[in-house]
């Protein structure tokens, strides 16, 4: 497959503050790039760059084969956006922001209609098409704004933070919708602090932090870079922590971490479930009463952590000049 996005060498500086630094990425055609990073890592300004928003300081990168600078104007025609903030009129209603959408594309009157209303039953607007937007609920407006980011029907799509302030169930139902856009062909770069988002949506995932790409590959290739398989021990009282630890020590060849308030050990393994059950014995063996035990595998807050030096549930406290 070819690469449709590339970038090389992107600097983009503000003052002495540098959002962008030598960031290097590449998206092949009809894949999903997921770009994880704390707030204040670049993804925004990323973005920016990429959809002909900003111009960059340093470096090149082209999209659909046209360049961010030089085709700027072109390449608008081609391209998809939806921002963290859903960009809609509230005075309006649904139908009237997708048509005003497609008459400012030049898609012509008729065109402009049918695409509206096209997009309304595929997000499930259709029943407040002719609502005022001024009360939607925030999902709803979501779904309007991605629609709205579909209008010229783009060969590529950027989404940047799309699920940020939904509820469990609006995020679920925005991720099916992303999904559906992506079987039918669309590229899509996605920038996100859900990892969990990431790992269900995204085909490749690039970690920047600095504004640069500090890891990227596959969500699995990412997990391993942690590590492998680790066993994880709740004993039923305090005083079983250091037998069961000792237990653990000897089966695994590995230091045992112990959160004590929960009685929780866990242990690097190599066998997975096979090493569980032996474990099991081997404690039962020792008299280790066992209130839990599992293998647990790496996820992609492992994998943030150790790049970043902290979880994602603190990005929120980080700086906000993404």
């Amino acid at each position: 497959m070819n690469d449709i996005i590339v970038a090389e060498g992107l600097v983009k500086t503000y003052g002495k503050v540098r959002a962008l630094d030598g960031l290097d990425l590449r998206v092949q055609q009809g894949t999903v790039l997921g770009l994880l990073g704390p707030n204040g890592a670049g993804k925004t300004t990323a973005v920016r760059v990429l959809t002909t928003l900003l111009r960059p300081t340093e470096g090149r990168a082209t999209v659909a084969g046209l360049d961010v600078v030089g085709d700027a104007k072109q390449l608008r025609s081609r391209i998809g956006v939806s921002g963290q903030y859903a960009a809609v009129d509230e005075n309006l209603t649904g139908y009237e922001n997708l048509d005003m959408v497609g008459r400012l594309y030049h898609l012509g009157a008729r065109a402009s209609r049918d695409r509206a209303w096209t997009l309304l039953e595929r997000f499930d607007l259709t029943d407040a098409a002719k609502r005022p937007v001024g009360t939607y609920s925030g999902g709803m407006r979501r779904r309007l704004d991605l629609a709205g980011a579909l209008v010229a029907e783009p060969e590529v799509l950027f989404l940047d933070e799309p699920t940020t302030g939904l509820d469990p169930r609006s995020r679920l139902g925005m991720w099916d919708v992303i999904s559906e856009l992506v079987s039918g062909g669309t590229t899509l770069l996605l920038t996100t602090q859900y990892l969990e988002e990431a790992d269900r949506l995204a085909d490749r995932i690039a970690v920047i932090d600095r504004g640069t790409v500090i890891a990227e590959g596959t969500a699995d290739q990412l997990k391993e870079q942690v590590g492998g398989e680790r066993i994880e021990v709740t004993v039923t009282d305090t005083a079983a922590v250091a037998p069961a630890r000792e237990v653990l020590a000897r089966l695994t060849g590995h230091e045992v971490g112990v959160e004590e308030h929960t009685r929780t050990l866990t242990a690097p393994v190599s066998g997975g479930v096979s090493m569980l059950v032996e474990a099991l014995r081997a404690l039962d063996g020792a008299g280790v009463g066992i209130l839990d035990a599992g293998i647990r595998r790496p996820t992609l807050d492992d994998v943030f952590l150790t790049l970043t030096g902290h979880a994602a549930a603190d990005d929120e406290k980080a700086g906000a000049a993404a």
